[in-house]
């Protein structure tokens, strides 16, 4: 298998470089200008990984917005979700993308700006019990015996318990603390980056990452997120991710659910962007990227927005940005990936 060229000086450092700039001041990644990074290495070795090893996958993405007008999924995380999504398939991945009811329209939409069919996307049930019944009855089906990897992109996970912090051997004073800064009742509930309950706006899709992890011990798993609140999440301490963020919800959002590899950057769209274009470097087949330049995913986004499908997760608007970012802002980091793979010749 080809890898990505050694005429760059590093360029698994200069892709990661490219998703760690946080011009939204969420202060996971802001906080790396003082504190050491977060999960150094995630993004080569997921890629590398499902470069390789890439059969079946299975994407989980939709944040639901309930507080715009009229409620909508973020513009952040469904387009990230597609262009993976197509980047894979391209590669001769079988990909599915997994949602719930309330962001389901949202995604599809994103997919076929793709050119990938509807049936790309699946529609989970909102409860726990459904769910939980769903993923045992696909890990049961035939088709989905190659599973090689699930990777949730900007979904949001439940946060952490005192149970949690207990199975991190987490010291008293750490317990301590946690009691001391949240509340009961936010326990093992998901939260927006504000610190609002919206378990009842999403369907527990983290649960199908923890039950194919527990049943199918091979299969590897990815977290991409930006806000600490995130599916993957649970790989940092609950301490860790509180003393980075910055406001008051802080110590309530951390998300406990953990994954092999956790992407961190600055918006998620970006961090799947990332893992697209470090796989088809790593297949020696960056040319997938030349068509999916900047003014056409600006098209693609506005055509989201325009459909009153996706609201700005920060704003709470209909307008084609993304977490508050205007779109020049929001995609240089997708042309510097373009770049970075089609402007220098990939070797054998």
């Amino acid at each position: 298998m080809s890898s990505i060229p050694s005429s760059l000086d590093d360029p698994w450092e200069r892709l990661d470089q490219l998703i760690r700039r946080d011009p939204a001041r969420r202060g996971l990644i802001e906080a790396e200008t003082v504190l050491p990074p977060l999960c150094p290495g995630h993004l080569r070795a997921a890629c590398d990984h499902l470069a390789r090893f890439g059969q079946t996958v299975w994407l989980i993405t939709g944040f639901y917005i309930p507080g715009a007008t009229p409620p909508a999924a973020e513009t952040d995380g469904p387009p990230g979700t597609a262009l993976l999504a197509a980047a894979l398939s391209a590669l001769g991945m079988r990909v599915s993308i997994l949602t719930d009811d309330r962001c389901a329209a949202c995604v599809t939409f994103a997919v076929e700006q793709y050119g990938l069919k509807r049936d790309t996307v699946i529609t989970l049930p909102m409860t726990a019990q459904e769910v939980d019944a769903w993923t045992n009855a696909a890990l049961a089906e035939p088709a989905n015996r190659d599973l090689s990897h699930v990777i949730a992109i900007e979904r949001v996970g439940p946060s952490y318990t005192l149970d949690d912090l207990g199975r991190d051997d987490s010291p008293a004073s750490r317990r301590a603390e946690f009691a001391a800064t949240v509340p009961v009742e936010h326990h093992d509930r998901c939260h927006n980056m504000r610190g609002v309950i919206i378990d009842e706006d999403t369907a527990p899709l983290h649960r199908v990452l923890e039950m194919v992890s527990a049943q199918r011990p091979g299969v590897r798993t990815v977290g991409v997120g930006d806000g600490g609140n995130e599916i993957g999440m649970g790989a940092i301490p609950w301490r860790e991710i509180r003393r980075r963020l910055s406001g008051p919800a802080a110590s309530l959002i951390p998300c406990r659910v953990a994954a092999d590899w956790t992407i961190l950057a600055g918006v998620s769209n970006w961090g799947a962007q990332a893992l697209a274009a470090g796989c088809v470097a790593r297949r020696n087949r960056a040319g997938i990227l030349t068509a999916w330049t900047a003014e056409l995913e600006e098209t693609r986004l506005r055509n989201l927005v325009a459909a009153g499908l996706a609201v700005d997760g920060v704003t709470r608007l209909y307008e084609p940005t993304v977490d508050g970012l205007p779109f020049l802002t929001y995609i240089q980091p997708w042309e510097g990936m373009r770049r970075l793979f089609l402007e220098t010749p990939t070797s054998p």
